[in-house]
């Protein structure tokens, strides 16, 4: 019955009608960087910097101490009513054959997705979700998409990494940077499950260090092919696919002047090429209903209409992948959140200890909403974010890694949580949440470590700033020309000076009754970019690679803010519409906000202190005892 409806949905005449290209090349990413084994990471100038003009990204104004209101307020509404009914109609059956079909337990137990269960996600048409219906898939937009994950996500993440690694980065190139040909060849089989997919970058010697890749491409003399030669671990799919987007080392001419150098480019490597094979499965800790296997590229002779973008552009096409695919793990992860969430409050609300049910101790009532501020701090910006893809947004790379540390961080501690409040049973096989937390400890590591994404956020977020101090001095050169501007930054700054407010605000965009955590997000905003203008002016270019200690804090309050801000905008909404949970969700918002905006303050004061340049002296010395001792450094208490 399941397959017959989808069959019926995918043939609907308003699925045509919302078939566009519902995906967004994120063209002005200022730079991307891979961190080296060394302390200053190469800086890649792989987009257009575009960093001087205006940006309408929230994320990338808060560096510069300014409020950009248009991609936050209101909360998005992505949909059409068309679009709205269809996504209504599919959530039923996919919620459906999760509940009723998929057994995350056993696919768990055998190390695979049952095939009963992929051959059912392939009638569905779960293999193509946002493939145009013209080229055989269901068109959804990213809104849509994020709906159709969340769900996956609350029921087994071993099958979410089967799809996501499929789609949401395994042909996501294609659809991106693939040309009329490639994508009419690729995609129908790829949409329908066919073909499956997989994303190949990391190499043994080279994880977040993509720049220093081994596999090459060469192209032929007669320029017909490249022939590939080459190894890819811990890829996801990698014994399913047929279809590889593969990065390799390819020597490029300079046209300007006329050196060789070598540069990544991106391939559509088809398994049928020959020279392609993959190592047996590995055994991971969690999601090991997820094929993962070592690919092997030998003598491969990869066509050369086979080139996806540019030659030369790969590092491109491998950021805006996965710049675009961030949002879903955030969607993914919310559903995850919501899954365990249930199973801890049940318990707590039927569990009687004490003569009371435990829901009634503060301890529980704690975690509970603590549990229920990271789900909608997550969920908020899983869907702000997709809503602005939808809308045509082209800055929202920040953003986009921002919900991807968030999402990853959230779900461990809520799910960590879940198993506290039920305690001996959470810790059960037969719960269900140890599988859930077993599975989730990869999503803080792989498509961009934590570690690495927070120095991408505060890097990108400073060199925005950086350029407009730079447009400041300009300015100052001509100060006639530029008066308007000059008069404004010079009362921002006497203002500041003086400890009033530098007249940004809030009103008009945040409901009424939010306006003290709306004012909050303000002042944390002023005072966030303050510090950071200090903190440029103090290290200048020196913070690139000298000073990770400072950007992860950084990091750390611009992913407290862009929280503030989408649960600021989405608990307005709902205030403004009446919504039943409004009252619920100014709750949510107001505690969140007040400990995020006491977060923020202490990184800053603490940035700020002579404290933190010891503290950070102290980490190094400490470290590099331990690396040079091969471990713990002080002797065991009792001496031996």
């Amino acid at each position: 019955k399941i397959s017959k409806l989808f069959g019926y949905l995918r043939g609907r005449k308003s699925l045509r009608l919302q078939n566009k290209r519902n995906l967004c090349l994120t063209d002005k990413t200022s730079f991307g960087f891979i961190l080296t084994q060394h302390t200053k990471p190469t800086l890649l100038q792989c987009y257009k910097n575009t960093a001087n003009k205006e940006s309408k990204s929230f994320a990338v104004n808060m560096f510069k101490g300014q409020i950009a209101t248009s991609q936050v307020f209101p909360f998005p509404k992505a949909l059409n009513e068309e679009q709205e009914q269809f996504l209504r109609e599919l959530v039923g059956p996919v919620s459906k054959f999760f509940e009723e079909v998929n057994d995350p337990a056993k696919n768990d137990a055998l190390e695979k997705v049952e095939d009963h269960t992929m051959e059912g996600l392939k009638e569905m048409g779960a293999f193509g979700l946002q493939v145009p219906g013209d080229l055989g898939g269901l068109g959804l937009s990213n809104t849509q998409y994020a709906r159709l994950v969340e769900i996956v996500g609350s029921h087994d993440l071993g099958v979410g990494i089967t799809l996501g690694a499929h789609q949401s980065i395994g042909f996501k190139g294609i659809l991106l940077f693939g040309n009329k040909a490639q994508k009419e060849k690729y995609l129908p089989k790829l949409a329908t499950g066919e073909n499956i997919a997989a994303f190949c970058l990391t190499e043994p010697a080279s994880g977040s260090d993509a720049a220093s890749i081994k596999t090459t491409a060469v192209l032929s003399p007669c320029g017909q092919y490249y022939t590939m030669n080459g190894s890819k671990i811990w890829i996801s799919n990698g014994g399913l696919a047929e279809i590889f987007t593969v990065f390799a080392k390819t020597p490029v001419k300079d046209p300007n002047t006329g050196e060789v150098k070598d540069k990544i480019t991106a391939f559509i490597v088809e398994r049928s090429f020959g020279g392609v094979s993959h190592g047996p499965p590995e055994k991971k800790m969690g999601i090991k209903a997820s094929n993962t296997a070592e690919v092997y590229f030998d003598n491969v002779r990869v066509p050369a209409d086979c080139v996806l973008g540019e030659v030369g552009g790969g590092f491109k096409v491998a950021m805006n992948i996965l710049n675009n695919g961030r949002f879903g793990m955030a969607a993914a992860l919310s559903g995850t959140m919501k899954g365990v969430i249930s199973k801890a409050v049940d318990h707590a609300a039927n569990r009687t200890q004490f003569g009371n049910k435990i829901h009634t101790y503060g301890a529980i009532q704690e975690k509970v909403a603590r549990m229920a501020m990271l789900h909608y701090v997550t969920e908020s910006m899983a869907y702000m974010i997709s809503g602005n893809m939808d809308s045509g947004a082209a800055e929202f790379q920040i953003e986009a890694a921002i919900s991807k540390i968030f999402a990853s961080e959230a779900a461990w501690t809520v799910t960590d949580e879940s198993i506290q409040v039920m305690g001996g049973m959470g810790f059960m096989k037969d719960c269900g949440v140890e599988r859930v937390m077993r599975d989730l400890r990869i999503f803080r590591i792989f498509e961009g470590t934590n570690d690495i994404l927070r120095l991408f956020v505060a890097l990108n977020g400073f060199q925005n700033a950086g350029n407009h101090l730079k447009s400041l001095q300009k300015a100052l050169k001509n100060p006639i020309g530029n008066a308007g501007l000059l008069a404004g930054e010079i009362t921002k700054r006497a203002k500041r000076f003086a400890g009033f407010s530098s007249g940004l605000t809030l009103q008009g965009s945040v409901h009424p009754e939010l306006a003290q955590s709306g004012d909050l997000t303000v002042k944390a905003i002023e005072e966030f970019g303050a510090v950071i203008e200090e903190l440029l002016v103090k290290h200048g270019k020196k913070i690139i690679g000298n000073e990770q200690f400072v950007l992860k804090r950084v990091a750390d309050c611009a992913i407290d803010l862009y929280a503030m801000v989408v649960v600021l905008s989405r608990a307005s909404r709902s205030l403004s519409q009446g919504a039943a949970s409004a009252q619920h969700e100014k709750m949510l918002c107001e505690t969140w906000c007040l400990e995020a905006y006491d977060r923020i303050l202490h990184d800053i004061k603490f940035l700020r202190s002579g404290q933190s340049k010891q503290t950070f002296k102290n980490m190094r010395a400490i470290s590099a005892a331990m690396v040079e001792n091969g471990g713990v450094v002080s002797p065991h208490p009792l001496g031996f």
